[in-house]
C-alpha cells in the first residue's frame, strides 16, 4: 500500500506502489552526492540524534499527523484487559510449561512464574503511566524517545521488532504442535523434514504460515473487529483453563509433588527468564493507546487487570500439570494434552488441545495488532521507511505495517525451532523492560530547565549505581554460588536506590496517573529484569549480539539520516510557522494601532 499524498508532477496517488520516495525521501538519498555527503556527517549527526530527546506534545501531535489519517478510537478498558489476557496467555504456558518443569526446574515451575509474574507486573506499572501520559501508537520506542533520546529508542526499537516476529513465529509453531494433538498426530507428521539441514531448522511448518496468513487479514480489516473476535476467544480460552485446572485436579497424585525443586534454587531463576516469555504480549497493548477512549482510566485498569487474572491462571496451571504427571515424564510438545491421556482421561485431551489452539490464535492476533502499530509509529519518525507509517482511511488500520511484520513472522515461523525461539525473545523482552524502567525514572527526576546541575550529577550516579549493582547481582548469580557478592553488590542498589529517592527531588509529576512507590519499584523492575538476563544462555546472547550489531549497521548508513533529515525539517517548518504567527501579531497590532489613531 502507498502512502496518500501529492506525488512527482503534483498527481495525488494512492494504492499498491514501492516507488524509492515512498522508503527514502529525504535530502540525503536524493542523489549520489547527497549521501556521500550525510555520511561525512555521520559523527555530528550521530551526536545531534544521540542528545535530541522528543517531547510529548510532538510524539501526540506531530508524530500521529504523518500517518494522513488517524486511528479510530474504539477500545474501553474491557476491551484491553481482554486483549490482555488474549495477548499472554497462548503458547508459553501450554507449551513452555512442560519444556522448564521437564528440563530445568521440576514441580517448582510455579516459583518461577511467580518471580517472572512479578517481574512483568512491575514492568506493567511503569509502561502504565507512559501509556497515560503519552497515549500513541509507538508504546516502548515513543517513550524511550521522550526520555532517552532517538538513538537508544532505535536500538530499543530493533528488538521489540524482534520480539514481536519472533513471539510470533514462536507461537505459530506451538500452533501446529497442538493441532497434531487434536488430529491424534505428532507435530513432525505435518512438518516437512529436511535432513540436509541443522535440526533446529530444518522442520518446515506450513501450517504456520497459513495461520498467519488468517490473523493478517483479520488485522487488517478492523481493530474493534480483531477486539470481538478476541473477547469471545478468550472466554471460551478462559473455560477451558478452568476445565483444565477443575478436572486435572481430580486427578492429582501428590506423591509427583515429592521431589519439589530438583535442580535446586538456580532451576527456578533459570526458568523464569524463559518462561518470561509466557508474559510476552502486555506490552502490545499498551500500542494501542491511541485507539483507547480514556487512556487515564483504561490503560491501567485493562493492563493491571490483565495482568493479575493472567498470573494467578499461570499458577494454577503450572501446579496442575505436575501434580497430574511426574515432571520426568512431561511430555514437551503438548504437555497437558498428554497428560490427560496419561491419568486415563484420553478425551479430555481434545478440550485441551482446542482451548490451546484458540489461545494461541488470540495471542497471533493481539502480537500482530501491537507490533503492527509498532512499526507504524518508528517509521513515523523515518527511522524506518514512511512507506510504513500510512493508516488506510476506510479501515483506520495500518495496512502496510501489518502486512509486512506478519510476512516476517512467517518466515522465521517457517523454519525455526521453538527452543530457540524462547530464549532469543527472553532476551529482547527483558532488555526493552529494563530500559523502560530507566526511561520512568529520568522521567520522574529529571526535566530540562527544572532539575539543576548539581541534581543531574546525583541521578547519573544513583543510576550507574542501581545498573551496575544489578549488572553485578546477575553476573555473581551466574558464576558462584558463593555469597560475598551478594554482600556488596546487594546494599550498593539500596544506596542507589535510597539515594534517588532522599536527595533527588522530583522534576515532573504524572498529571493522570503514575506509578506508586517510586524510585522503588522501578528500581526493582531494573533490578529483577537485569538479573533474569544473567540466568539465560550464551547462544541466545550472541544472536542477540548479531541482532543488534545489525540494528548499528542499518542506523548508521539509513536510519540515521533519513531521522536527521526530517528532524531538521520537522524544526524548520515549525520555526516557519512560529514567524508567520509573530509576524501576524505584530501585523495585527500595527493595524490595531492605527485605527485608534485613525479615531
Amino acid at each position: 500500500m502507498g502512502v496518500d499524498g501529492v506525488g512527482d508532477g503534483g498527481m495525488r496517488r494512492r494504492g499498491c506502489t514501492f516507488r524509492r520516495n515512498d522508503f527514502f525521501p529525504e535530502e540525503s538519498f536524493k542523489s549520489v552526492g547527497n549521501y556521500v555527503r550525510a555520511m561525512m556527517q555521520t559523527p555530528m549527526r550521530l551526536k545531534d540524534r544521540v542528545l535530541t530527546r522528543s517531547q510529548d506534545q510532538t510524539e501526540l501531535v506531530e508524530m500521529k499527523a504523518r500517518s494522513n489519517h488517524e486511528m479510530k478510537k474504539t477500545l474501553n478498558w474491557w476491551d484491553l484487559m481482554w486483549f490482555g489476557i488474549g495477548a499472554v496467555i497462548g503458547s508459553g504456558i501450554f507449551v513452555l510449561t512442560g519444556l522448564e518443569a521437564r528440563e530445568v526446574v521440576g514441580p517448582a515451575v510455579v516459583l518461577s512464574y511467580v518471580v517472572s509474574g512479578a517481574s512483568a507486573l512491575f514492568s506493567v506499572f511503569c509502561y502504565t503511566e507512559f501509556a497515560v501520559e503519552i497515549p500513541v501508537a509507538g508504546g516502548s520506542f515513543a517513550y524511550l524517545r521522550v526520555e532517552l533520546g532517538d538513538f537508544v529508542a532505535f536500538i530499543a526499537a530493533g528488538n521489540i521488532l524482534l520480539e514481536y516476529v519472533i513471539g510470533g513465529a514462536a507461537v505459530a509453531r506451538s500452533w501446529t504442535s497442538y493441532f497434531a494433538t487434536l488430529c491424534n498426530k505428532q507435530p513432525n507428521d505435518f512438518r516437512i523434514i529436511v535432513h540436509s539441514m541443522n535440526p533446529d531448522y530444518g522442520h518446515l511448518d506450513p501450517i504456520a504460515i497459513g495461520v498467519l496468513i488468517v490473523i493478517t487479514i483479520l488485522a487488517v480489516y478492523s481493530t474493534k473487529g480483531s477486539s470481538i473476535f478476541n473477547y469471545i476467544a478468550s472466554i471460551f480460552h478462559l473455560l477451558v483453563i478452568a476445565f483444565i485446572i477443575i478436572a486435572g485436579l481430580t486427578k492429582a497424585n501428590t506423591d509427583n509433588y515429592t521431589d519439589f525443586a530438583p535442580f535446586k534454587v538456580r532451576g527456578i531463576f533459570k526458568a523464569s527468564a524463559v518462561l518470561f516469555f509466557a508474559y510476552v504480549g502486555f506490552d502490545a497493548v499498551s500500542t494501542m493507546a491511541e485507539e483507547t477512549k480514556n487512556p487515564a482510566k483504561d490503560i491501567p485498569i485493562g493492563l493491571v487487570g490483565s495482568m493479575l487474572i493472567t498470573t494467578f491462571a499461570y499458577c494454577l496451571l503450572a501446579v496442575t500439570l505436575c501434580l497430574m504427571q511426574s515432571y520426568k515424564t512431561i511430555d514437551v510438545d503438548a504437555p497437558f494434552s498428554v497428560a490427560f491421556a496419561y491419568v486415563g482421561m484420553d478425551w479430555a485431551k481434545y478440550i485441551v488441545a482446542l482451548g490451546a489452539l484458540k489461545g494461541m490464535t488470540t495471542v497471533l492476533l493481539v502480537s500482530a495488532v501491537g507490533q503492527a502499530r509498532y512499526l507504524t509509529h518508528i517509521a513515523r519518525t523515518h527511522m524506518m521507511p514512511p512507506w510504513f507509517a500510512h493508516v488506510d482511511e476506510r479501515t483506520g488500520t495500518p495496512v502496510n505495517a501489518t502486512i509486512s511484520m506478519l510476512a516476517a513472522t512467517a518466515v522465521i515461523a517457517f523454519f525455526t525451532d521453538l527452543s530457540i525461539l524462547s530464549n532469543l525473545l527472553s532476551i529482547s523482552t527483558l532488555f526493552i523492560f529494563m530500559l523502560v524502567a530507566v526511561a520512568l525514572l529520568v522521567r520522574r527526576y529529571y526535566s530540562s530547565g527544572v532539575t539543576t546541575k548539581a541534581n543531574q550529577v546525583k541521578l547519573i550516579v544513583c543510576l550507574v549505581l542501581i545498573l551496575g549493582s544489578s549488572c553485578g547481582i546477575s553476573a555473581y548469580w551466574a558464576s558462584s554460588n558463593g555469597w560475598i557478592g551478594y554482600a556488596i553488590a546487594v546494599p550498593l542498589w539500596f544506596l542507589g536506590t535510597g539515594g534517588l529517592c532522599i536527595f533527588v527531588p522530583q522534576a515532573k509529576k504524572p498529571k493522570l496517573w503514575g506509578v506508586p512507590l517510586v524510585p522503588w519499584l522501578p528500581s526493582l523492575s531494573i533490578a529483577i529484569n537485569i538479573f533474569l538476563l544473567g540466568s539465560i544462555d550464551k547462544d541466545s546472547f550472541i544472536r542477540f549480539g548479531v541482532w543488534t550489531g545489525f540494528l548499528l549497521v542499518y542506523y548508521v548508513f539509513l536510519g540515521l539520516h533519513a531521522s536527521y533529515d526530517t528532524a531538521k525539517q520537522f524544526e524548520s517548518n515549525r520555526s516557519s510557522v512560529e514567524v508567520d504567527t509573530k509576524l501576524n501579531k505584530v501585523e495585527e497590532g500595527e493595524n490595531g494601532q492605527l485605527s485608534v489613531s485613525s479615531n
